[in-house]
């Protein structure tokens, strides 16, 4: 009687050792993600649903009655001189924010990717920028390219007599903006490709020196193809970062010099919507806005991993 109750219980050990063991249920996720996700519904989703909703109405700030316009305020929009202008201005000022720093950056990077204090002082200082608010920049640099400012005083100290208006001139105020974020976002795009080099096989680069390739057939075939992925953080980083630009536009030109020069859609949209109190107006733009960052974002991403992916 003994043997045979041994080997009934048995199996019954065997299957409770083989039996899975249960994992977390669902009420345990749901209690590490709820603070997480009640924070990005309040100040993500929310505030996205309540812009769509407000472009639908004429609502104002010091109006108090609220009418729902439907679709009025978008096709408004593509016919405003204003906003049209700032999509342009916008869009230059994305294609060099996101092509100056990106080309740069490797450079630069490429130059730093030694051991030494030196080099590590040199990227504190080349990141220094990024850390700084970006109030406190446009403060430094409108003054520095102010018409008396230090640049114009050096350029008179050289010889010339009328140096150039970079903040004053409409045909140099939108490029003079662009390289102050350029000069500013360079720091993040040499430190993401200094750790895309750390990353790069030496064996690889040394054996290609053993065949006789050069530096910049080796950079040309080893390097910049394994930065791929860095090159697809710092390009919709940029990208999203220079669409939204309005701190800088705010503190330098103020939207100028003349009418809208530099006025961005961000910074569009806040005049819309708190100095000519059209809430719904304003709404409607940011909505606009969101969706052409959002399908730029996608676009590139797209892109840019099926380079990583061929790679």
């Amino acid at each position: 009687m003994a043997v045979d109750t041994e080997t009934r219980r048995e199996p019954r050990h065997a299957q409770a050792a083989a039996r899975p063991r249960r994992g977390p249920g669902l009420w345990h996720f749901l209690t590490f993600a709820a603070p997480g996700t009640l924070i990005y519904f309040c100040f993500v989703v929310l505030p996205i649903g309540l812009s769509f909703g407000y472009s639908l109405t004429n609502q104002a700030l010091l109006r108090p009655k609220t009418q729902f316009v439907g679709l009025r305020n978008y096709k408004l929009l593509f016919q405003d001189d204003t906003f049209l202008q700032s999509l342009k201005v916008t869009t230059i000022l994305t294609l060099i924010v996101v092509i100056v720093p990106n080309v740069l950056g490797v450079a630069i990077a490429v130059l730093l990717d030694r051991r030494g204090w030196l080099y590590n002082a040199l990227r504190s200082v080349f990141f220094t920028p990024m850390v700084i608010s970006s109030v406190v920049i446009s403060v430094i640099w409108t003054r520095i390219l102010a018409d008396d400012g230090p640049i114009n005083q050096a350029l008179r100290g050289l010889g010339v007599r009328q140096p150039p208006g970079w903040l004053s001139d409409p045909d140099l105020a939108l490029y003079s903006l662009a390289s102050i974020v350029c000069w500013q976002m360079l720091g993040f795009c040499v430190v993401v490709y200094l750790a895309g080099l750390q990353g790069v096989p030496q064996e690889l680069a040394e054996a290609a020196a053993i065949d006789g390739a050069g530096p910049v057939r080796r950079f040309r075939s080893i390097t910049w193809p394994l930065l791929a992925p860095a090159l697809t953080i710092n390009t919709v980083v940029l990208l999203i970062s220079a669409f939204k630009i309005f701190d800088h536009v705010k503190v330098i030109t103020n939207g100028g010099p003349g009418t809208g020069t530099t006025a961005t859609v961000a910074f569009v949209i806040l005049q819309e919507g708190f100095v000519e109190n059209r809430t719904g107006y304003a709404s409607a733009e940011a909505v606009v806005m969101l969706v052409i960052i959002a399908a730029l974002a996608v676009l590139a991403l797209r892109i840019l991993q099926r380079r990583e992916v061929q790679l």
